[in-house]
């Protein structure tokens, strides 16, 4: 529940305008040190959750092990963690290319479903909570890679989960 709360008060910074990316290139310590903030943190901790969640524990579990394995005692860059994903999921999924589109735009995304009988449809567009004139910009070609999860009358959350990569600005 604690977690949750602090993921909420992350989404509502994120969701302004003056927001920034997770990650970014930095020229001073001064940004650098400016990079580790609830959002970097929080956001971060939600991306990776969201990843696992849509990975599965066991594959995300093996992914970091390899990630761990492969730069034991050395640096790393967020690439490298993207990488190892990769490995574990053979090319079945771009995992890189997926998380990318998360730490690299600032905000979030809006995801709004419409059932029409059998027929659902989705789109996205950029949440913004509130638009501050003096830091607008526009955002109309943010695009995110979005895990969707659901399920049927045929299954139960428990027992199955279908899964569909969101990946353009509306799909079905």
């Amino acid at each position: 529940e604690d977690f949750l709360n602090l993921i909420f008060k992350a989404m509502m910074k994120d969701s302004l305008n003056s927001s920034r990316p997770v990650s970014s290139a930095v020229q001073s310590s001064e940004q650098i040190e400016e990079m580790f903030d609830a959002l970097s943190y929080i956001k971060g901790a939600s991306l990776l959750l969201m990843l696992k969640h849509y990975l599965t524990k066991d594959v995300f579990q093996a992914g970091i092990e390899v990630y761990l394995h492969n730069h034991n005692y050395g640096s790393a860059q967020s690439d490298d963690l993207w990488d190892s994903m990769n490995e574990i999921t053979n090319g079945t999924l771009d995992v890189k290319k997926l998380m990318k589109t998360w730490i690299l735009h600032k905000g979030f995304p809006l995801v709004t479903v419409v059932r029409k009988g059998k027929i659902i449809s989705v789109q996205q567009e950029k949440f913004l909570y509130r638009v501050e004139p003096e830091n607008w910009t526009s955002d109309a070609s943010y695009l995110w890679h979005i895990p969707l999860t659901y399920i049927t009358s045929s299954c139960n959350f428990t027992h199955c989960t279908n899964a569909y990569l969101l990946d353009q600005k509306s799909g079905m």
